[in-house]
């Protein structure tokens, strides 16, 4: 099972990179001028950025469910090898016996090894599907509780808009005082370990 432990390294990676909010109440977005016409605030509209990076690298959830995944995969990786081995063993047995069978009796046993062979590479598949289906779901779950905090914390904030910022985003500059990773990475470790969301008395410097 060359591959299996080879995709624990997608999820992470995809849903953190998944970090964009938007988020423009009624009441934010427009202002009434003397003459009584709405006027859009866009202009004033406040963003900031996480650097998802260092979310992954400080994310104790993260950090977790990789430790997870990858002790799961090599429980599954042995049993699947203690399965090959097996029916090796079995295939060696019968070349060595097999000037001892009659015609029948060979095709029978090949038959048996074939079968086996098969149902031994849709049980590879299997295995492959099971740490799929697990990463899919802590990607959800990664991204309901990043979504989670970035919301609270925006609202918290009057914040419009958090982008992702890492050196392989659209972003070519951002001052650093736009950076709110530090709080945000506190607020992902504080609910983890708490269940519980706290907004830090000193939120952010952005002006």
């Amino acid at each position: 099972m060359k591959n299996l432990s080879g995709i624990l390294n997608v999820v992470l990676l995809i849903a953190v990179a998944i970090l964009y909010f938007l988020h423009f109440s009624s009441k934010d977005n427009e202002v009434v001028d003397a003459e009584g016409s709405s006027v859009n605030r866009i202009e004033n509209a406040t963003i900031v950025y996480v650097n998802s990076d260092s979310v992954v690298s400080n994310y104790e959830y993260i950090k977790d469910k990789q430790a997870e995944l990858e002790g799961k995969s090599r429980k599954l990786d042995t049993e699947y090898k203690n399965r090959a081995q097996g029916l090796q063993a079995e295939f060696n047995n019968y070349q060595q016996n097999s000037s001892n069978l009659t015609m029948g009796q060979a095709r029978a046993v090949e038959e048996d090894l074939l079968k086996k062979q098969q149902n031994l590479k849709l049980y590879e598949q299997s295995l492959m599907q099971e740490l799929a289906n697990d990463e899919a779901k802590i990607g959800q779950e990664l991204f309901n509780k990043v979504s989670k905090v970035v919301a609270e914390y925006g609202k918290e904030n009057d914040i419009h808009i958090v982008v992702k910022y890492n050196q392989g985003s659209d972003i070519l500059y951002a001052n650093e005082g736009m950076d709110i990773t530090n709080d945000v990475i506190k607020l992902l470790n504080d609910e983890y370990k708490n269940g519980s969301i706290e907004t830090p008395s000193d939120t952010t410097n952005v002006k």
